[in-house]
């Protein structure tokens, strides 16, 4: 089973990116799967119905969320969806879903969203939340995507899922890292699969406007940046007898744009 996972996608660059990249990524890896990080799609603040219909008609089959899903309320609309997943260890009176399972080529796909709590919310454990949702669900392999702000937590949920689950990705911190291994028990494995969005950029936010916020102190709103895109992201290579990774690859694609300003 091929996946390409991509990158936090960040506002109108990012957008463009995907619908740029993923029909050709599709045919040079031979992908059967894309799953996207989508929770900084619409201008770097979750996602509307609209942007999500729009990603999914692009060629991505599933997208994850994070700690900014609920930051359009719009969003309720659609978190019933199996193809939107929400980080699993929010509380369960909310609506949506952090797990869900795929038929493939004829094979089965889990995905599983948790989020790491050091500097972000005070929810459930990602650990044990992750002990729960392994102890339910039935698939051929398991992907799991860490979005955390700690890259010590994202390395210990990869040990800790070593040998249990085919691949650890981690989002949220919009840097890719150059980590991506194999861990020994079997699972691919990745700090941060990067940011798919503006590339001259904080983070995806606007230059002058980051400056300004360390310089001042001010907790000024970072609009998201213009200008050339980026794509990040990796692609698997998953074995769905064992329910091991056989290979991941790292992969940071740019992509010109027009340079005048648009909405975000």
């Amino acid at each position: 089973m091929r996946i390409l996972f991509v990158g936090d996608i960040m506002g109108r660059a990012g957008r463009e990116a995907i619908q740029h990249f993923i029909p050709r990524l599709r045919q040079e890896h031979r992908l059967d799967w894309v799953v996207a990080n989508a929770e900084n799609a619409a201008g770097g603040r979750g996602v509307t119905p609209p942007i999500a219909q729009t990603l999914f008609q692009s060629g991505i089959d599933v997208i994850t969320m994070g700690n900014h899903t609920w930051d359009r309320p719009e969003i309720e609309s659609i978190l019933a969806d199996d193809r939107v997943i929400r980080p699993a260890n929010y509380p369960p009176i909310l609506a949506g879903h952090g797990d869900a399972v795929f038929q493939v080529g004829g094979k089965t796909l889990g995905i599983v969203q948790v989020m790491g709590r050091h500097t972000l919310a005070e929810i459930d454990c990602p650990f044990r939340t992750m002990d729960a949702v392994l102890g339910k669900m039935k698939a051929d392999v398991v992907l799991v995507d860490m979005h955390a702000e700690a890259t010590s937590e994202k390395e210990a949920m990869g040990w800790y899922l070593d040998g249990r689950v085919a691949a650890v990705l981690g989002t949220h911190t919009h840097v890719q890292t150059a980590d991506e291994r194999i861990l020994p028990g079997g699972t691919a494995y990745i700090t941060d699969a990067g940011m798919t969005g503006p590339r001259d950029s904080v983070i995806g936010g606007k230059i002058e406007i980051a400056l300004k916020r360390f310089l001042t102190g001010i907790p000024l709103r970072v609009d998201v940046a213009d200008g050339d895109a980026q794509f990040n992201g990796c692609v698997l290579d998953l074995d769905e007898k064992t329910g091991k990774a056989r290979s991941i690859e790292r992969l940071f694609l740019l992509m010109e744009r027009a340079k005048a300003e648009k909405p975000a």
